[in-house]
């Protein structure tokens, strides 16, 4: 394997949920040899729980670090946390508990980023409620990488299908809490974060198509003002300095514009805006990514799926892509530096 390769950190997510089904599966067949080098950071009883329900068999080796690997050795490398008994946990359930556990092995992997031991970090689908129950108090895992990083600045969630990048303004707040959120600055620094992100990943002029928030983009004032008060003077204001960017234009159509490839990326203003299009397009490839953090974080787009936790029917695909993704954002972040 090539020493140029990224070292990935891979946590299999909350155990209740399908990570560990996934993680086994993927690391057995070896098809991500040619994508990075990958070590697991967590319990290596959650890697077991794994195996079987995937119904695979994985030989692993111990490490008390990632830069301790011998990446010569074909065994799986696992940072094991001894930190999570799945028996104690129903599957399907969310559990304060399990979410504590979940939180406490993303915080070691990124320990390791911070210490130059990875280069990145892929993680299974994890629960943000039973997260939060269990300690780690905010509304999902990037505001926590965000504080473990110490980082200062703006940064958002972004979603990844098929090189389409798309991006918000608002996230995972109540509605109508982002709706008041939606200011001139917020959508400024949206875009700027956007264009960034895609530059980031080897799109070297992105396009960028801004959402309206209203029906029929306010209908020229009837359905709403945001349009000609607030979103409209952003794009222009960021187009003058230089941003390709666009808008804004029909929720219920913009998505149709950029999936026929007249555009990189969207910017939703909230949440399920961007998320609806995005997961009916390809529920089992898209990709979330933390944007505007030092560290590169990628995982699927798709939650726990309790619903099949233990049926080895769970699909890989988003997951893969995750990883590749990550190893993308690092091979051009090298090229950067």
């Amino acid at each position: 394997m090539s020493a140029e390769l990224p070292v990935i950190a891979l946590t299999p997510g909350d155990c209740t949920g399908i990570g560990p089904e996934q993680t086994a599966r993927i690391l057995h067949d070896g098809r991500m040899l040619e994508t990075a080098r990958i070590v697991v950071v967590g319990d290596i009883r959650v890697l077991d729980l794994g195996m079987r329900q995937a119904g695979v068999r994985l030989e692993y080796r111990r490490y008390d670090s990632p830069a301790a690997i011998d990446w010569s050795d074909k065994t799986i490398p696992i940072i094991d946390l001894n930190n999570t008994d799945p028996s104690l946990y129903p599957p399907g359930v969310g559990s304060a508990e399990s979410g504590r556990v979940t939180g406490e092995t993303l915080a070691r992997a990124i320990d390791f980023a911070k210490a130059g031991e990875v280069d990145a970090i892929s993680f299974a689908p994890l629960n943000k409620r039973a997260m939060y129950d269990g300690g780690w108090r905010f509304p999902d895992e990037h505001k926590m990488f965000a504080h473990l990083l110490g980082h200062r600045g703006y940064f958002s969630e972004m979603n990844v299908l098929d090189n389409q990048w798309m991006s918000r303004v608002t996230s995972h707040v109540p509605l109508r809490q982002a709706v008041d959120q939606i200011d001139r600055a917020a959508i400024e620094n949206a875009i700027q974060l956007s264009v960034s992100m895609m530059r980031k990943a080897g799109i070297v002029s992105p396009r960028l198509a801004v959402a309206a928030l209203n029906p029929h983009a306010g209908e020229n004032g009837l359905f709403g003002m945001e349009e000609i008060e607030i979103i409209r003077p952003a794009v222009k204001a960021m187009a003058a300095k230089g941003f390709n960017c666009e808008g804004p234009f029909p929720s219920d159509t913009v998505y149709l514009k950029a999936f026929a490839g007249d555009y990189d990326g969207v910017l939703a203003m909230y949440h399920d805006q961007g998320q609806i299009a995005t997961k009916m397009r390809g529920f089992n490839r898209g990709v979330t990514v933390t944007a505007g953090l030092d560290t590169i974080f990628t995982t699927p787009a798709h939650g726990t799926a309790f619903d099949i936790v233990g049926k080895g029917i769970a699909d890989t695909g988003a997951f893969e892509n995750a990883i590749r993704l990550a190893s993308r954002l690092v091979q051009f972040k090298r090229l950067a530096a």
